[in-house]
């Protein structure tokens, strides 16, 4: 029965090279996606959370791009906190932040907008008694929601990238 099933298992490897999926990072850091990923100059975001989403992103991308860069990505927040969860004495027992990034990658030789999309993601906090944990909590929400935004925008560059780089 083990060799039916190692014979079979053999037998359906040519098939799936012929489904069409292919690694996306292929090469490794010297792969197409790689290169192009590090040929990205990441624009300033104002404010803290801008700051956060910023080097999210930097960290991602990997080394500074050498030289000039080949694209630029300008990123513009929306954050909010809306309270909900209301009690009879009208205290907010939960809050739920959103943060969304409307994000536009562009030529950098001619200034022409190659991408524009928007990534976001939410999170829940609890509203305790005290000040100091509700301040704490949201910041850190904000620190995750930063990683998750940044990672869904890396996601579709790489993707954009690689889909212009097997056209040429």
């Amino acid at each position: 029965m083990k060799i039916r099933a190692a014979f079979a298992l053999l037998a359906a490897v040519p098939l799936l090279a012929g489904c069409g999926l292919h690694p996306l990072y292929a090469g490794g850091g010297s792969g197409p996606v790689a290169r192009g990923l590090g040929e990205i100059d990441v624009g300033a975001i104002g404010g803290k959370n801008g700051w956060l989403v910023r080097t999210a992103l930097i960290d991602r991308l990997g080394a500074a791009p050498k030289g000039e860069p080949r694209y630029k990505l300008t990123v513009e927040l929306d954050d909010q906190i809306l309270g909900f969860g209301v009690q009879q004495d009208n205290t907010v027992t939960r809050e739920r932040r959103t943060l969304r990034a409307r994000y536009k990658l562009l030529d950098a030789e001619n200034g022409t907008v190659l991408l524009d999309a928007t990534a976001g993601s939410d999170a829940g906090i609890d509203v305790v008694t005290s000040e100091y944990a509700v301040i704490a909590a949201e910041q850190t929400a904000m620190e995750r929601l930063s990683g998750e935004v940044a990672d869904q925008i890396i996601a579709r560059l790489a993707l954009y990238i690689q889909s212009n780089t097997a056209k040429r």
